[in-house]
């Protein structure tokens, strides 16, 4: 039987998605208390992997067991065996043909950046921070040429296991909520850094050091050396997956978290 589950996890306590040899990640963790609460060992498959310091309030994972329990059993179970850092939000059983990576048909990130001339020990790990005063209109307005259908080689991460740089971004919406900014995109993929690379040239635009229309010169340039640098993991989060209908995959609300 495959079982979805949809987790939420704190990521400044996990040394990403993907199972390491030190056994602190988020696979990891999910993994070992499958195996407690069923005896079975298990590979889980995630929708969208992420890296150490990114968080997740809307990760879908699939597992395939042959243990019956009911669904609210799977939600008590396994995280009565997890860290505090990480829980099971809810679980479905699915068809064998629901894959939690290859069905799904966006993604959706927010990430934060805290805007104040001093950084917030309180926020240290959760958001980016820019002492710096951003223009979060020009930031908006930068990021509305990569929506659509466009080549992100100029975002992608060395190492990105893509199969083709090309994505379609649904929409990016830069807003401030007081001294927190929160950019928030939709695409049916992402490349490997890629928001974050979004992230760091948006902050380029939002200081003034670069204009509104260098964003779409970046874009064009399909060159990872023409865009600002990586930014923090901190504050980004994976928020969102959406799926056919047919799956009735619950779909998370926007996490206004800083708000």
């Amino acid at each position: 039987m495959r079982v979805a589950l949809g987790l939420e996890y704190d990521g400044r306590f996990f040394e990403g998605w993907q199972s390491q040899p030190s056994g602190r990640t988020v696979q990891d963790h999910l993994e070992a208390a499958v195996s407690s609460f069923t005896g079975e060992k298990i590979r889980a498959v995630c929708a969208g992997r992420t890296d150490a310091n990114v968080h997740a309030s809307g990760q879908v994972v699939h597992l395939d067991t042959g243990v019956q329990r009911l669904e609210v059993s799977w939600v008590r179970g396994l995280n009565s065996y997890l860290p505090n850092t990480m829980a099971v939000r809810w679980a479905r059983y699915e068809p064998e043909d629901f894959h939690a990576r290859f069905s799904a048909l966006s993604r959706t990130y927010e990430y934060w950046i805290d805007n104040e001339p001093v950084r917030s020990p309180l926020l240290n790990g959760r958001t980016g921070w820019v002492f710096r005063p951003l223009d979060e209109k020009q930031m908006h307005k930068a990021a509305q040429c990569l929506v659509g259908e466009h080549d992100f080689s100029s975002f992608r991460a060395t190492g990105c296991q893509s199969k083709t740089p090309i994505k379609n971004i649904e929409f990016v919406r830069v807003v401030r909520h007081g001294r927190l900014i929160k950019i928030h995109v939709k695409a049916n993929a992402f490349l490997y850094h890629m928001v974050r690379n979004i992230v760091g040239c948006l902050v380029y635009v939002g200081t003034g050091s670069r204009q509104v229309e260098w964003l779409k010169e970046v874009l064009e340039a399909k060159n990872r050396d023409a865009a600002a640098p990586t930014f923090y993991p901190s504050g980004l989060y994976l928020t969102s997956v959406e799926y056919p209908q047919q799956f009735e995959i619950p779909v998370n609300p926007t996490s206004e978290f800083f708000i």
